[in-house]
């Protein structure tokens, strides 16, 4: 399995917007009624942020952040931080000062925490299955909306790696492209045509025959889309390295061992960030 350095924490610039917008939805146009009702001003708290369950964490100052924005005077202290591996119980950071901001804060920092955690979770757990194999794990374009530089962080903190961005730092031509464009051969010479030196361009093919045409055009990579294990070791034994392989579609931590035995180098996970669970986080209050 390729070996991957530490992931470098996230600028702010990534997430303060985000978390900015979360917030304001959360607060709406007359803050926290319930709290700022039930607390005195002066009321002051610690909160531990803890972990519910095992898995790995990803996401943390991001979710802080929503607590500091509030409030830039309290006092926050990371205990376990982004790439950490944790059991239950663990105490990831402890958050003192007004209790005000910690309250009306709460929801907006634990649900970017969980859904970064839980991703980083899921992607960690299927890197384990094939650490023994030269298969990368890559993630998709399916993201949730706004969130996808936070989500593709966390499949990166997992030991995964990211596939494009957008639609602006690659190109990759599907099925429906072939299908207006007229066949692989127009489409590929029109991308080519079109792009600068360092752009690359990968092909989605869902037959063996498609396959064979394409190695014969100037291409960097190949998305075998679909395919069952027997029929992927014959896609990769016709490529023999020549091109990056990738093997995508309905891919499952159940079947993603049998799909990297093939030998392709890539599997990319749409279920990543579209179908995982939430990592269970939650902030256990302490008046002072």
């Amino acid at each position: 399995m390729p070996t991957h350095l530490p992931v470098t924490p996230l600028y702010p610039l990534f997430y303060e917007k985000l978390m900015r917008r979360a917030l304001e939805e959360d607060l709406g146009r007359a803050g926290d009624l319930t709290t700022d009702a039930v607390v005195p001003p002066e009321t002051r708290a610690e909160a531990r942020l803890v972990a519910r369950s095992a898995g790995r964490i990803a996401g943390l100052a991001a979710a802080l952040s929503a607590f500091s924005l509030l409030d830039s005077g309290l006092s926050i202290h990371i205990l376990a931080g982004d790439g950490a591996d944790v059991a239950a119980g663990t105490t990831l950071a402890l958050i003192e000062g007004a209790a005000r901001p910690i309250l009306s804060a709460e929801r907006t920092a634990l649900n970017i925490l969980g859904r970064l955690s839980g991703i980083a979770t899921a992607t960690w757990q299927v890197v384990e299955q094939i650490r023994d194999l030269d298969t990368e794990i890559t993630c998709t374009r399916k993201t949730t909306p706004c969130l996808r530089a936070l989500e593709k962080y966390a499949v990166r903190v997992g030991g995964g790696s990211n596939h494009r961005f957008g639609l602006d730092d690659a190109v990759l031509i599907k099925d429906n492209h072939l299908v207006v464009a007229g066949g692989l051969r127009p489409a590929i010479l029109r991308a080519r045509a079109q792009i600068g030196h360092l752009v690359k361009i990968e092909v989605e093919v869902d037959t063996l025959s498609q396959l064979e045409e394409l190695l014969t055009l100037d291409v960097d990579a190949v998305l075998l889309d679909n395919m069952d294990p027997a029929t992927l070791r014959q896609a990769v034994a016709m490529v023999g390295r020549r091109i990056i392989t990738e093997a995508s579609g309905g891919i499952t931590p159940a079947t993603v061992r049998a799909i990297a035995e093939t030998g392709v180098d890539m599997i990319s996970l749409g279920w990543l960030t579209h179908t995982v669970r939430n990592f269970d986080v939650a902030l256990d209050f302490q008046a002072l």
